[in-house]
Order: C-alpha cells, then structure tokens, then sequence
C-alpha cells in the first residue's frame, strides 16, 4: 500500500494549500452553495504558481522549493487578513454548506484516488506525446529562472505554452515526491479539481436558481454533469452496437447495426472519426494521460466559467440597459466585503480578474485564451451594448491580458502563420493572402452532417430540448433563473458556434492534410466542456415540466444520455485491463524494464548533474523512443523530436540542420572536427548506449576517451556516459 500513503502525502499538500486560500476563494464565490469551496484549491495552485513564475522570470526569487513555501506563506497572511475583514454571510455557516464542502472534499478524494487507482495499473511515462510532457517539467524541475530550456533545442528556451507543466512542476517540487511519481498524481489531480469544480458549479446553477431545491435531487444533477463533463464521451459508442468499420474510414452506423458487439469497438475512434481531424473530449485525456496544455487547462476554465455565471446573474433579467440607466444588483464575491459588485469599481476589477484568468488561459493552452476573452467580450456586450462602459471594460480586459502574460509571450515566438479559409473559391487562391486570411488551393474539407451529429448529437439534442423547456413550462421563470437561463443559452450557441468554424476557418500550422485538425480539436474541447453543464442544467429544467412532458423528455434525455456515459467502460479497460493488478505509480519503471542501460544512465544524471548543462543523444523522430535521456533528466540535447521543434519553431531546418552536425559527432574519425562541433553546441556529456550504437552504425566510442573521461557505465556494459574536456 505505498502507492496509498504517498497519494495521501500529495494530497495533504493539496488540502493545505486549498485551506489556505478559503477566505479568497468564499470572497470570489460566496454565494454559490459551498461558499466557493471546491475553487480554493484552483485559486491556491493558480496565485503560488504565477507568482512563482513572475519572480523566477525578472529574477528576484529563484525556483525553489523553500520560495515556493515562502509564497504560499505571504499568501497565507493576505488570507488572514481577508478572513479578519470579511463578514461572512450566515448562508457560508449553514448546515446545508457545511455538508456540501465535506461532501465535495470527500468527492476530490475519490476521485482523486481513483484515477490514482486506475494510473497505476499502466503508470509508464511512455508512448504518445508523453516524453514531451514530462520532459518538460523536468526541464521546469531543474530550471532556477524562467523561460525553462528547450530540452530537444539545445541553447533556446521552450517555445510553447507551458505554464501548465510549471504548475505541475511546482506541486512536485512543493510535495518533494519523484518527479516520475509526480507526473501520475498531477493527471490524478487535473480529474479530482474537474470532478469537484463542475460539482460545485451545476450545483450552485440549480441552488442559487431555485432556492428550495430539493438537496438529494441537486447533488444527483451536480454528480451527473461532472461525470458527463469528466467521464462522458459522445454517440460514437453507437458503434458498439455495430459490426464495426475499417481505421480511418467510418461508415454510417445505421448501414452496419448488428447488436451489442463490443469487440468491435476502439475508444479512440471517438476522437478521430472525420477524417484528418481531431476531436478530443476530457475523458479521453484522461485515459491517454498526455499533462498537455488542454488538460492542464480544465481546472481554469471551470473556475473562468464559475466567474462568468456569477457575474452573468448577478444583472436582473430587466438590469439591461446601457450606461447610467440600468439597475445594478449585488450578490455575494469578490471584490468589497461580502460583495460582488457591478459598479463601475466592481466591474473594472472583474475584467482586470477575467484578463489575468484570460493570459492563463494563453500560456496554458494557446487556443483557449481568446476563446474565453471573446465569451467575456459577448457576455459584456450583452449588458451594456455597444456603450463606452462596454468599450472601456473590453479595453481593461484585453490590456490586463496582455500585461499578464506579457513575461510568457515576451520570450514566445507564436507558430501560427494566418487563418486560413477552408474550401477557398479560386479568385481567392490566386489572390492567396489578404491580411491574416490564407487562400490556398487543395485545402477544402467539409464534415458531413451525420459525423457532426454523432460527435455532437447528444449535446444538440440537449440544446433542443433546453428550448422546448422554456416554451412548455408553465409556471413564470422569477428574474433570478431566466438570468441562468440565458446564461445557459449563451453556452449552447457559443459552443455551437465554435463547432462550426473549423468548417469555414483552420488556424494555419505546418500539417498538409490534417489542416484544421487543431482547430477543430482546441475549440471543439472547450464547447464539450461548456454543453457538458449546459446539458445537465437541461435536465434540471425538465425537471421542473408537467409530469408527462417531463417523462417524454426525461426518456430522451436519457436515451442518448446512455451512448455518452458508456464510454469510459470500453476506454478505460483498453489502457488500462481489467484493474486487478498491483499499483505502481513510478512512471520510469517501464525504462528500467525496457531500457536498463537507459535507466541507470538517467538514474546517474538525475542523481550527480546538477544545473541544465548540454547533453548529446541520438536524434529522432517525434512519437518514438528517442530522447529518452533529455526527456526523463530535463537536460537539453543538442536537438530532438524533429516534427515538434518543426511546428514549435516554423521551420524543418532548425532540427534539420543540426542532424548532420550529430552524425559526425558520432561518426566521425577526425577529433578536431568532433571537439569544434562539440564545442559549437556547447556539449557537456556524451550520451552512448544501444539506441545510439543502432541509430549511428559507424560510432566511434573510443574518441570520446581522447577528449572527454568515461563518468559512468552501465551494469551491463552497454551504456556510457562521456563528460567532455571543457
């Protein structure tokens, strides 16, 4: 059972951290039903990580583990003083509250221990993109200062968005647990706070909505919107019920419909059924467990999401008018004692709020930066039309944005070239370029109508049926719950709308066929997560329907409801078997097992190198094994993963041009030429061992004896390591 007491220690710094930040987060959220619980431990991860990143990148406190508690501690005080100044609203003392919080912190350990339970019977930091992500922390690990070394670029700083790998980084460094351990609690931890937050906001929708709501009823509705948003998949599991189709080319379902077939079914099918495209869900990442920025990103945009409803109904329903003639109402947040205010001072720090969550969301997971500043923008539209106070609050938003983020994207080069127009007509194609807009020939896919229903049937369905709630209702809506409503309303077109524009737009990257793949995947991602509540929410006004129109809706409901929740019992069991197997959290074991001579190599540098001096393995290409060294120390080689560093950087040649530079490194027979090269990438250790021997036939190992001292072999005598002359 050590797995157990070490989820347990991890936990318990999660636990203090979120206790730390209570006063914060019951100012931000006190009204919703836990008094903005289940948002303390965000806020906590959130504030001691950016403020860790800014001092680390101006230099004043470097990345360490007892200047992170120094931070946390200075934090701890400002909450201090918060929770001294704060009248707390009797409602936050209520025994109602009081079982929610020890409902949704018994609900985050479950669940975290689940997926702890689950990632540990495949733990391996192996296959798919998960070299890169860990290499990344590692990187972050070793890093005093910021911007974090590139590891597969030798002499450049990582160029993608990798706050979210600082912040996995920090809660390791902070708990003091392995790194390869570490990375498996972090992804445990991603699925807890997006259990718990989409409790919390379902929850608080229907609470705050209907002030006698019956309490079971309410945390059933919150439990089932937070698995359909963390577990649920979509109506790709109808072909279970089918004799299947060959990869990549999907039939239509109601061709091949055979009964229950499950052996037929392959779960990631459901993340890659239009052709060349990508459209990934919560769950899926989950399982695949890649740390990228769109799962790292999940907790934030929950909290974004919490924020946004309760500014949105915190306007009465008749609040509308522009400038000086609406009526303001004030409610339980954030910004003066016990207030959420929506005057002009209350409104300018929210959109100062909204612009630092915004830069988040862009260092986090590019994408997802302008998708939710363009929500707020609609939201604040919305209110004060196209008034001076919607100018100038959308002027704070995008200025607090680019001020937040302006120590990431000083140091980011972006890899986007332009949007491109999907399907262009040729006039346009011989034009080729008006501004952003890209115009090119033979770029032209369109996604049938039936794919989109099956990727997205069930969310649409649920948007129908939200519409037909609102019509057949027949007792008056108070202000309070039309204001949700067309909150909820708002996340239905919005994603909808998202979902659509990779069929007119792609954002232009270095893939040929696969085009608007991204696209697709990062605005796609964030409409599964929005309809996710939406849909719940949908359920509870059916609810509130005639007893028959409430059975008729409730059984289609559930109808397509099904398809959704099964996903995880065919995805789960495919990675992971059948659960009864022993659980290992050490994510590296898999090296030791596969790669012995690596993994002692990697237990000596981790061990004995300290700082990020330039080590030299074989180059490969991306998804393979190669990099294994650089990707499990942190320590940068001279180049790496070649499609990667093509896509972060914009060009083939910037790995292209190095690869000849490696080969006679390892080749070679003529030592000046190896020292002048070795010297040029300002190589600190020398990487031999069997990936490299297969990689370089012609290797000559004994040189490396002429310019540099063997540190290290391995037991079996097939690995090495060459610290180089300096």
């Amino acid at each position: 059972m050590g797995w157990l007491l070490i989820s347990l220690h991890w936990y318990i710094v999660i636990l203090l951290l979120g206790i730390v930040f209570l006063p914060l987060s019951q100012r931000i959220f006190g009204r919703f039903w836990d008094a903005g619980y289940a948002f303390a431990k965000v806020l906590a991860i959130l504030f001691v990580s950016y403020t860790a990143f800014i001092f680390g990148t101006v230099r004043i406190l470097s990345f360490t583990q007892t200047n992170i508690i120094i931070i946390t501690g200075i934090f701890a005080l400002i909450n201090i003083v918060l929770f001294k100044r704060k009248k707390i609203s009797p409602a936050s003392h209520s025994l109602q509250t009081i079982l929610i919080i020890i409902l949704e912190e018994l609900l985050f350990l479950a669940s975290f221990l689940f997926w702890v339970y689950v990632r540990g019977h495949e733990p391996s930091i192996h296959s798919l993109e998960k070299f890169m992500d860990f290499g990344f922390i590692n990187s972050i690990l070793r890093s005093k200062y910021f911007p974090p070394a590139d590891i597969w670029y030798a002499g450049k700083p990582i160029n993608y968005y990798y706050f979210g790998h600082l912040i996995g980084a920090l809660l390791i460094k902070l708990s003091g647990i392995k790194p390869s351990i570490g990375y498996n609690l972090i992804l445990a931890t991603i699925f807890g706070l997006g259990i718990t937050e989409a409790f919390a906001l379902i929850g608080s929708m229907i609470n705050i909505t209907l002030k006698k709501t019956h309490l079971v009823r309410t945390v059933i509705l919150a439990a089932l919107g937070s698995f359909i948003l963390n577990l649920g998949g979509n109506l790709h599991t109808i072909y279970a019920f089918t004799t299947g189709y060959p990869a990549d080319k999907p039939i239509p379902f109601w061709q091949i419909l055979s009964g229950f077939n499950p052996d037929k079914y392959w779960y990631p099918n459901a993340t890659r059924f239009i052709p060349y495209t990508i459209h990934e869900f919560p769950s899926y990442s989950y399982v695949v467990a890649d740390l990228h920025g769109h799962v790292f990103d999940i907790p934030f945009v929950l909290l974004t999401l919490a924020l946004l409803f309760l500014i949105y109904i915190s306007f009465r329903a008749n609040d509308s008018e522009p400038e000086n003639h609406f009526r303001l109402k004030r409610s339980e947040g954030f910004l003066h004692s016990s207030r959420f205010a929506l005057d002009s001072v209350g409104m300018t720090g929210n959109a100062i709020f909204l612009g630092f969550l915004t830069a988040i969301h862009y260092m986090t997971n590019a994408f997802d930066g302008p998708i939710y500043m363009l929500l707020t923008i609609i939201i604040f539209f919305l209110f004060f039309k196209f008034s001076k106070r919607f100018l100038a609050l959308v002027a704070i938003l995008a200025i607090s944005f680019i001020v937040f983020s302006l120590p990431f994207s000083y140091h980011f080069e972006p890899f986007v070239s332009g949007i491109g127009v999907n399907c262009s007509p040729s006039f346009l194609t011989n034009i080729g370029k008006i501004g952003p807009f890209l115009f090119e020939k033979d770029k032209c896919q369109i996604s049938p109508l039936w794919m989109l229903f099956v990727l997205w049937g069930f969310f649409w369905v649920s948007f129908t049926l939200f519409i037909a709630t609102q019509y057949l209702k027949k007792q008056f809506n108070s202000a309070i719950m039309q204001q949700c409503n067309n909150f909820i309303f708002l996340l239905f077109s919005f994603s909808t709308f998202l979902i659509i524009i990779p069929e007119f737009f792609y954002i232009k990257d270095i893939y040929p066929l696969h085009f608007r793949a991204n696209t697709m995947f990062k605005l796609g991602y964030q409409a599964f997560i929005m309809m996710s509540i939406a849909s719940t929410y949908t359920l509870f006004q059916i609810k509130l329907l005639d007893k028959w129109k409430a059975w008729l809706l409730t059984l289609i409901f559930i109808f397509f409801l099904f398809f959704v929740a099964i996903y995880p019992t065919f995805s789960i069991p495919s990675y992971y078997g059948s659960l009864d197997q022993p659980v290992v959290l050490d994510g590296e074991l898999w090296l030791k097992a596969t790669y012995p001579q690596d993994y002692e190599i990697v237990n000596y540098l981790n061990h004995h190198v300290k700082g990020q001096p330039v080590i030299l393995e074989a180059q490969g290409d991306s998804y393979t094994d190669y990099e294994r060294i650089s990707a499990f120390t942190g320590l940068p080689t001279v180049a790496g993963w070649w499609v990667h560093e093509w896509l972060w950087r914009g060009s083939a040649d910037v790995v292209g041009n190095r690869i000849p530079d490696i080969v006679n490194i390892y080749e070679s027979t003529d030592i000046s030429l190896t020292k002048n090269l070795l010297q040029k990438y300002r190589v600190r250790y020398v990487i031999i061992s069997l990936m490299e021997k297969q990689k370089y036939p012609h290797l000559d190992e004994a040189k490396f004896s002429k310019i540099g001292r063997l540190v290290f072999r391995s037991s079996d005598g097939s690995g090495a390591i060459y610290q180089i002359n300096q």
